[in-house]
């Protein structure tokens, strides 16, 4: 997996340390930037980027009005959303507007893969907190009391399977072609995302769900 990423911000040095860590990131080929939303436009037009790393209070044309007119016009091109912003208020309008990733600006640097790698998939990616919240609020909204796999990435569900089949952490990492702490990173946030805080908590949801069945 080769990304072109178009990184949106209008703080220059905020661009110069994000910058910095999408060029650690193996998956990523090509990282250029953009101060405002119409410049993101632009290279966006010029450039073709797979995924665009959008902040949203920009002045001019924000974050959510640019990434509509990128989906318009170019569908193809993925964009998440890195903000401070958490409310659910701000995550459900990047949502309605085309975003198919939340990545909250003080999120742990190791999320900054596993959100590029769902965007690229075609996934939704959510910031940890950010997914909880969601989840409890659909959770309110449908009554019901307790998680559901729908809830889940393909990914988290993929993992969460192989978990509760007794897999370690370098037998996953091995069959799914990802490294051991990537791994990890997912196991921490599908227990953030359920509100599971324990491997055996987390091979019972599976096996309750009937995402696996239990041996006995």
């Amino acid at each position: 997996m080769a990304l072109r990423v178009l990184l949106v911000d209008d703080h220059t040095l905020v661009r110069a340390g994000i910058r910095s860590l999408l060029e650690r990131v193996p998956q990523v080929e090509s990282v250029c930037e953009a101060g405002s939303g119409a410049q993101a436009l632009e290279i966006v037009a010029q450039r073709a980027p797979d995924i665009v790393l959008m902040d949203i209070g920009m002045k001019g044309m924000g974050g959510l009005e640019a990434t509509a007119r990128i989906k318009a016009e170019f569908p193809k091109v993925q964009v998440a959303i890195l903000s401070m912003f958490s409310s659910e208020e701000h995550v459900m309008q990047a949502l309605r507007a085309g975003a198919s990733g939340y990545l909250l600006k003080d999120a742990a640097t190791g999320e900054l893969p596993l959100a590029l790698e769902s965007v690229a998939r075609g996934e939704v990616y959510l910031s940890p907190p950010i997914s909880r919240q969601i989840v409890e609020a659909y959770m309110r909204r449908t009554g019901s009391g307790s998680p559901s796999p729908d809830m889940l990435t393909p990914r988290q569900r993929e993992i969460l399977v192989l978990i509760a089949d007794g897999a370690s952490t370098k037998q996953i990492a091995r069959q799914l072609d990802l490294s051991p702490k990537t791994v990890e990173t997912h196991r921490a946030q599908l227990m953030e995302r359920l509100g599971i805080h324990d491997l055996a908590g987390l091979i019972r949801f599976a096996v309750r769900t009937g995402l696996v069945v239990d041996a006995e």
